[in-house]
């Protein structure tokens, strides 16, 4: 057997190893797949059905439409390679929609893409792919991994514009260990300009911007479809608890929300928390939204506890950047996080990712769901 590893860190000559791809139908996934077949590897694309997307959806800006899987079969055939549709729409609509709902109706403010990774992406298509008896999951996300002694450790990708290890943390070791992720290491100009080497036909295709099942990012309008209830009418509420104004529902709101709130007052206000159990969204100035301390649910660790013994960085939004805490670990799966400095905006529902910074790069620790 060979002992050189090969470029995704497996002790098999390319040819004899085999990779599933997961092809949204977008340029990064067909990007991945194209160096993946042209390094060798036997590849099987899979591209998933997600959810049944009406004229609206598929005009907007969005992955998994109807449109994508047909780009993604284009690309397969171009390619040569042998692809596949699954159609999980049920498992997506009970696994990340019906989640989306429960959370905003919660007063928090989740991330659907998250939940699909952890759920129908790397749970379900890690099944399938095992079953296709395949040696690695390869996507095209922006992360940079690094292979060593068989275990696959993700770091933020090197274009920082793109990095999407915040919305990969909740992968389990054994999934980690099992996806491969080629683009981590290139910048996006770098992925177009292979696809329009290899003649691609999504190279230039616009990079999606919407949640796949909220068209053109009007969230409400889904909570609407499925809850048409929960457009319940409360109270708006100063910090002394005084009524200054009414709300048509909570989901109309996030934290650190300033425009929309629809109240005057001689300084600006902005929402500082939403109770969901009294229907009430508190709101006031900006120099209440910065907070230092978070409470963490439902962990995931991708280290060992003792990592975490030392000041880390921890990420409390997907946009945000990168801040110093200390992370205390606490029993039943939770956390505190201590920010050494205030930041503003801190919402339920959001992760809050851990990241230590080594040599390679930053590497991902893990991280929660954010309680309060």
């Amino acid at each position: 057997m060979n002992k050189e590893l090969n470029s995704i860190g497996i002790n098999k000559k390319p040819e004899d190893t085999t990779v599933v791809v997961a092809m949204s139908g977008g340029v990064d996934s067909s990007t991945a797949a194209g160096i993946m077949k042209n390094e060798g590897y036997k590849v099987i694309g899979i591209t998933l059905k997600l959810y049944d997307d009406g004229k609206e959806v598929a005009q907007s800006k969005q992955c998994c439409s109807g449109q994508d899987i047909m780009d993604a079969k284009r690309v397969a055939h171009k390619l040569g390679i042998e692809h596949k549709i699954l159609y999980f729409q049920d498992k997506f609509k009970q696994g990340v929609i019906d989640n989306f709902v429960d959370s905003y109706l919660k007063g928090e403010t989740p991330i659907p893409c998250v939940q699909c990774n952890q759920t129908v992406k790397f749970k379900d298509l890690f099944e399938v792919s095992k079953d296709l008896k395949a040696d690695a999951l390869v996507t095209g996300h922006y992360v940079k991994n690094i292979t060593s002694n068989n275990t696959n450790n993700m770091y933020r990708a090197i274009d920082e514009n793109r990095d999407q290890s915040y919305f990969l943390f909740n992968t389990t070791r054994e999934q980690l260990d099992y996806l491969r992720f080629p683009l981590g290491g290139m910048l996006k100009d770098k992925t177009r300009e292979i696809a329009k080497e290899l003649d691609l036909n999504v190279a230039d295709k616009p990079d999606s911007q919407d949640i796949c099942f909220v068209p053109n990012g009007d969230y409400a309008s889904v909570i609407r479809k499925f809850r048409p209830d929960s457009f319940q009418k409360g109270n708006i509420k100063n910090l002394n608890g005084k009524v200054i104004g009414v709300h048509d529902g909570i989901i109309n709101f996030t934290i650190g929300q300033r425009k929309g709130i629809k109240v005057s007052d001689k300084e600006a206000l902005y929402v500082l928390k939403i109770n969901s159990d009294k229907n009430e969204i508190i709101v006031g100035p900006k120099e209440n939204l910065g907070k230092k301390e978070i409470s963490l649910k439902d962990l995931n660790l991708l280290t060992d506890k003792k990592d975490l013994d030392q000041n880390i960085f921890v990420k409390v939004r997907s946009t945000g950047s990168l801040l110093e805490a200390k992370v205390d670990l606490k029993d039943n799966n939770t956390a505190n996080v201590h920010l050494l400095n205030p930041e503003d905006g801190i919402s339920p529902g959001q992760a809050c990712v851990f990241y230590s910074k080594d040599q390679y790069g930053h590497r991902v620790l893990g991280g929660g769901w954010i309680k309060e």
